[in-house]
Order: structure tokens, then C-alpha cells, then sequence
């Protein structure tokens, strides 16, 4: 295993030029994903300054229509963005763009654009190996994989997957939305979390070819009318999450590596006790690095919900919600070092930033924000410790 993990690590630092990160920085770039106009041009940058949590000054990083969400190059030199759209270049597709990162100043220079494959492109992730380029499409209802050039440019989609059905809210789900997509951390399966058909679909993934195959089982199930949006693996493997938008919830699964198999444990509330989840709705998981906690945002309830992580079962307890200047909370992220949150707030337009009780979970507001029109998505560069 060790002898496999060092001719990968090799091989991305032949190809891609990324080899681990080692170092511990004392600041964080992050780039931010929006929604364009109304004061917003594209993706903005700010910096975390690790040892107080403060924010440096937002600057535009680079100017492009809606890129709602991001995902950072294994090699973080090279940054990928969804353009939620419904018309790419004449096409009922969204758009997906390839940036360089300038090292000094953090500025993202365009490298090519390629369609999604359908409409409304809402998710992407680079696969562990840094050759693919993997993306959902929300309005269209599919999913499928992007070749990386050895420039960091896109190809034309390699693999694409359309999703058939319904869910059993017919206002809501009387056809495929997918919402997420994710690779485990063998690089072997893939996983779509269709809010449309209250499904987590699971796809073999050929991380040489791109190519996207139904698996055996086919999906993780959810209870109907939960409507999964984003998905997360607990650090061990053992686990993966799901937070389920109409719901309010976060199913637990236990995670077969060996089968890409999801099997659900736990489907837990997100609300406080006493609300009935009516007018509300969910958008992000995530799990601290240290696997002991797990975060979703609730948007109309305007929090952040926090849990405890079970090592040996992977079952969820409550610990409690941050609300303090939250406002529709779309995203958020977990820095790598684990030390804090930042909650992208889409109709506060701000950036809050939240401190992490290491023992409890708990966060804590440690009153730095930053403002940006309409964010959506939160993504961490480690920069070189000083």
C-alpha cells in the first residue's frame, strides 16, 4: 500500500508538478464563488490570517459570469469553476472554466472553458489524481467527467450520465436535479447526490479514461422527499454524509470501499427541537479534519448546525447551532488546518469567520467578516509559512 501511494504521489509530481502538502501555512488564500451581479463580477479572494482569524481586503481574482462553485487542483495551481448557466456558446448547457493561480498574488488567469454537458452546472471536484475534472449539473439533471491537460486546460467531456426519474414531492422533484458530486478516497467510485430522485448515485470511476459506469448497488437511498444535495466522507473512510435539502437532515452511511456500497445508518434533524422544518431549507456538510465533528448549513433558520462524529460507529449527536451574524448561510468551509470556519452568507453578503473549539466542536464568532456580494462558495490554498 505505501509502495502504491509513492508512485502516485510520484506520478502527480511528474505530471502535474503537486506533490502532498507538508508544511503547516500560518495564512490561508481563499477564493470565493458567486452569484454575478448585484455588486458581484466573479470570483473574489480574500486571505485567513491564522493567528487571529482576521480577513484580509476582498479583491476581485478574476471577472466570470456565476461561478458558483469551485474545486482547487491537487497541484493548487490551477483553480476549476461551474458557470451556472443555461446557455454555453449556443448550447442548453452551463459552462465549465480552467484558471491558473498566479503563486504571488492569487490572481486567476483563464485558461479555456468547456461546456458541463447540461444545464445549471451547481458542483465540481478534481479527482485525487488531478486528471479529471468531474461536475453536476443541477438543472439538467446528469453528471459527467472533463479531462485536465497537462497545461491545466479542459478537454470536451469524456464520460456523461443522465439521470431518469422522480421524487415524491412533485413540486419539487418530478425530475432529476443533481446536485453534488464526489470521488472516495481510493479514486474508484464516484457519487451523486440527486435531490430530484432522493438518491445518492453511485458510478465506478476510471480515473485513467474518466470514464462513469452504474455501480453495483446502484445508489444510497434516502427517505423520500429528503431531496440530497451535498455529500461528504468522513477522513477514516468508513463514512460518508449526506445533508438532505428539503428535509432539514444529514443521513449517516456506512461506506464498503471495496464495493462503492452505501448503506444508511442515521438520518438526524439539523433543526433545533420544535421546528418542523417548513420553510426552511439545507446546502453544505462538511467534517472537521480531525473526523470528530461534522457542520451543515441551514438556510431560513440562518445557522450553522454542528454535531459529534461517533469513531466507532459514525453516528451523529447534536452539540448545538451558531446563528450570530449568519444570514442564508449557502456555503461554507472548514480551513485545512481545522482552526476555523468561514460561512459564505449569499443574502448577507459577507463572509463570517468562526473559531473552532477543538474539544467541543463548538463555533465560536471571533467577530472578523468580510463583505462580498452574493457569495456562494468557500475553497483554501495553503500559502508558505513565514
Amino acid at each position: 500500500m505505501k509502495l502504491q501511494l509513492s508512485v502516485c504521489c510520484l506520478a502527480g509530481v511528474l505530471l502535474f508538478g503537486f506533490a502532498p502538502h507538508q508544511s503547516r501555512a500560518d495564512e490561508q488564500r481563499v477564493y470565493v464563488g458567486t452569484y454575478t451581479g448585484d455588486g458581484s463580477k466573479g470570483i473574489y479572494q480574500t486571505v485567513l490570517d491564522l493567528k487571529t482569524g482576521k480577513l484580509s481586503p476582498v479583491e476581485l481574482a478574476a471577472e466570470v459570469t456565476s461561478p458558483s462553485f469551485l474545486a482547487v487542483h491537487p497541484s493548487q495551481k490551477l483553480l476549476y469553476a461551474v458557470m451556472e448557466i443555461s446557455d454555453f456558446e449556443g448550447k442548453k448547457a452551463g459552462g465549465v472554466g480552467a484558471f491558473s493561480i498566479d503563486p504571488a498574488t492569487g490572481k486567476l488567469k483563464l485558461i479555456n472553458q468547456q461546456g458541463s454537458g447540461g444545464p445549471g452546472p451547481c458542483h465540481i471536484v478534481v479527482d485525487k489524481g488531478g486528471k479529471f475534472a468531474l461536475v453536476a449539473n443541477y438543472g439538467g439533471g446528469s453528471a459527467g467527467t472533463l479531462p485536465i491537460k497537462a497545461d491545466g486546460s479542459l478537454e470536451p467531456m469524456a464520460s456523461f450520465v443522465q439521470h431518469k426519474g422522480s421524487g415524491a414531492n412533485k413540486s419539487r422533484q418530478s425530475e432529476p436535479h443533481a446536485h453534488s458530486i464526489n470521488v472516495d478516497k481510493a479514486n474508484k467510485f464516484a457519487f451523486v447526490a440527486d435531490l430530484g430522485l432522493d438518491k445518492v448515485l453511485i458510478y465506478k470511476f476510471d480515473d485513467k479514461t474518466g470514464k462513469l459506469e452504474a455501480n453495483q448497488p446502484p445508489a444510497g437511498d434516502v427517505e423520500p422527499g429528503a431531496g440530497p444535495r451535498h455529500f461528504a466522507f468522513h477522513p477514516s473512510g468508513k463514512f460518508a454524509y449526506v445533508i438532505n435539502e428539503m428535509q432539514c437532515s444529514v443521513t449517516a452511511f456506512a461506506y464498503d470501499a471495496e464495493h462503492g456500497a452505501l448503506k444508511a445508518i442515521q438520518t438526524v434533524t439539523t433543526l433545533p427541537n420544535g421546528f418542523d422544518g417548513k420553510n426552511y431549507s439545507t446546502a453544505e456538510v462538511q467534517i472537521h479534519p480531525s473526523g470528530k465533528f461534522l457542520y451543515g448549513s441551514n438556510r431560513g433558520h440562518h445557522s450553522i448546525a454542528e454535531f459529534s462524529i461517533d469513531a466507532e460507529t459514525g453516528k451523529l449527536t447534536p452539540i448545538g447551532h451558531q446563528k450570530e451574524n449568519i444570514k442564508t448561510p449557502r456555503n461554507f468551509g472548514v480551513d485545512p488546518t481545522g482552526q476555523y470556519v468561514i460561512v459564505a452568507n449569499q443574502d448577507g453578503n459577507s463572509l463570517v469567520v468562526f473559531s473552532v473549539d477543538q474539544a467541543t466542536g463548538k463555533l465560536k464568532p471571533t467577530g472578523h467578516s468580510v463583505e462580498v456580494a452574493r457569495p456562494v462558495c468557500v475553497k483554501f490554498i495553503p500559502l508558505a509559512a513565514k
